[in-house]
């Protein structure tokens, strides 16, 4: 009898390589050319991917949950495989499609033998991967430091790489509001390294060229096209899931967005915002220039309060979610909730404590393990990965924005991996930044 193999197991077994043109014709009709209209998609190719007869990668700056759209009408009719997080697999909604498509699993974050293998066959074969180098979609309209080691990997394969940049992909797709919101997206590609580039440059100043060219504050972008989005009136709505601290009193947690309006409860502070993104404050209110502005003062804040508490701590009561060796997961879930305890954050690292399958149950996971959080779809919840097992944390209240920046500053300063980008060094002046400055 054939052994019953788990999903880990189907997707490492599968053959890698560069996917039909009829499926990728099929995709790009019906994502593009049908579903894309509305997305008011327009596309500027100045070093075409078509051109390159050989093996490349394409790389985006990753704004929104379809940007795959955007990637695919770029590269089109080139077939291209992408790479996407290995939970998604394991969601009804993808898991055929993703087959289909030869997109390649990797788990966010994680060093990934089923990837590198699926990476290494299509090269192999002349084909193009396209991903997105930071992992993960923005959260609040910026770009996020990219992974770690991602240049390293174009010096060995000594391929082309182009850029596909995105723009206004998070505005029509934010993530504290799941709405479309329609108003005009751009996609320009061009060639950011070709194979002699590769070689001639370090992986660090490469690395630092993807950063600065994946530069991005969508508010401030949008401030200067002055694009009108159709909001469907809900342009605030849970803006404090990631905006949750008054700018005027200092509280946390009292902003509520509803509507067009961000309002703390405990001092009035607040503003509405119009359909171009820009806040209008209330008479004698102190609000920021955009959300973006607004959770960068918030890290700032927090870079400063977790050196001066030795003994600092967040936490929250929480339910935990994994994924089933056998069984994909429906109706828009991401997982299986299979307890619920207290989620807590201090220096030594991100702890659980309480029940799971019935059972007590408890974890801890280091920062040098763990450098940034993933919100797979949106701001309710946020998600990682504990030796090798995907959880996600669910939190009572509207936390995720805190620990997201919890972690990226406390992984800065205990360990640095994952470094902040060069242009906000300005944040951590006279600060320890990682155990190198501590030894």
């Amino acid at each position: 009898m054939a052994e019953k193999l788990t999903i880990a197991k189907k997707l490492a077994k599968r053959k890698y390589r560069p996917g039909s043109k009829l499926i990728a014709g099929i995709y790009k009709f019906l994502m593009v050319d049908i579903i894309g209209r509305k997305y008011k998609m327009k596309f500027n190719i100045i070093d075409d991917v078509n051109d390159c007869k050989g093996p490349c990668f394409v790389i985006f700056n990753h704004l929104s949950r379809i940007d795959h759209a955007y990637i695919c009408g770029a590269v089109y009719p080139r077939v291209h495989n992408m790479l996407a997080g290995c939970s998604e697999f394991y969601r009804t909604k993808f898991s055929f499609i993703f087959g289909l498509n030869k997109v390649i699993p990797k788990k966010n974050y994680s060093l990934d033998r089923v990837a590198l293998r699926g990476i290494n066959d299509v090269i192999k074969r002349g084909g193009c991967v396209t991903f997105a180098p930071e992992g993960l979609a923005s959260d609040y309209g910026g770009n996020k430091p990219i992974v770690p080691g991602t240049s390293k990997m174009f010096k060995h394969y000594k391929v082309p790489v182009y850029l596909c940049y995105l723009e206004g992909q998070y505005l029509q797709n934010t993530k504290v509001c799941l709405d479309e919101r329609i108003g005009e997206t751009f996609a320009t590609m061009s060639l950011l390294f070709t194979a002699e580039d590769t070689q001639r440059l370090s992986a660090e100043e490469m690395d630092d060229i993807i950063n600065e060219r994946f530069r991005r504050n969508e508010y401030a972008w949008n401030a200067e096209k002055r694009i009108k989005w159709k909001t469907k009136g809900r342009i605030c709505h849970r803006l404090e899931d990631f905006c949750y601290k008054c700018p005027k009193c200092g509280k946390e947690f009292t902003m509520k967005g509803e509507g067009d309006r961000i309002t703390c409860s405990a001092c009035g502070n607040g503003a509405t915002m119009d359909d171009y993104y820009q806040f209008h404050p209330f008479e004698g209110a102190v609000i920021p220039a955009s959300p973006f502005d607004w959770v960068e003062q918030e890290r700032m804040d927090i870079i400063r309060e977790i050196r001066e508490n030795p003994d600092y701590f967040f936490e929250d009561e929480c339910q935990i979610g994994n994924l089933d060796e056998y069984r994909l997961v429906g109706k828009n879930k991401t997982s299986f909730i299979v307890g619920e305890g207290k989620i807590r954050l201090d220096h030594q690292g991100v702890h659980f404590k309480g029940i799971r399958h019935g059972a007590p149950y408890e974890f801890s996971v280091g920062y040098k393990e763990l450098y940034t959080l993933i919100t797979e779809v949106d701001s309710s919840y946020f998600n990682f990965y504990v030796k090798g097992e995907y959880f996600d944390i669910f939190p009572k209240h509207q936390t995720v924005g805190k620990f997201s920046l919890l972690v990226e500053e406390m992984h800065r300063y205990h360990v640095n991996f994952y470094k902040n980008f060069k242009w906000n060094d300005y944040m951590y002046e006279g600060m320890e930044l990682g155990i190198d400055l501590k030894e």
